[in-house]
């Protein structure tokens, strides 16, 4: 899993991955703290997450996994939005 904030959408007029009513979303990784690095990714929206939000990114193989991206041309899919990171018993990440 990678970590990320939700900085845009993408919009194209046309793609090629018969994945209706998608919405791809411009994300920074980040670390746990919530601090970005200025490396990006575009990823397939399933959870509806919106901007600034920090986000779980699933890639490769796992991305294909979902009843919506099996065998489609998908890299990257948004999993879950991230409410609290805790580690060790310290929060280091709250929304």
């Amino acid at each position: 899993m990678i970590l990320g904030i939700v900085t845009g959408t993408v919009t194209s007029s046309s793609n090629n991955t018969d994945i209706r009513g998608g919405r791809y979303l411009l994300i920074n990784k980040c670390n746990k703290q919530g601090e970005t690095k200025n490396d990006f990714l575009v990823a397939l929206d399933l959870v509806s997450a919106g901007n600034g939000e920090m986000v779980m990114i699933a890639q490769s193989t796992s991305a294909r996994e979902t009843p919506t991206t099996r065998n489609k041309a998908v890299d990257a899919i948004v999993v879950g939005i991230v409410d609290v990171i805790d580690e060790n018993g310290k929060v280091v990440y709250k929304k």
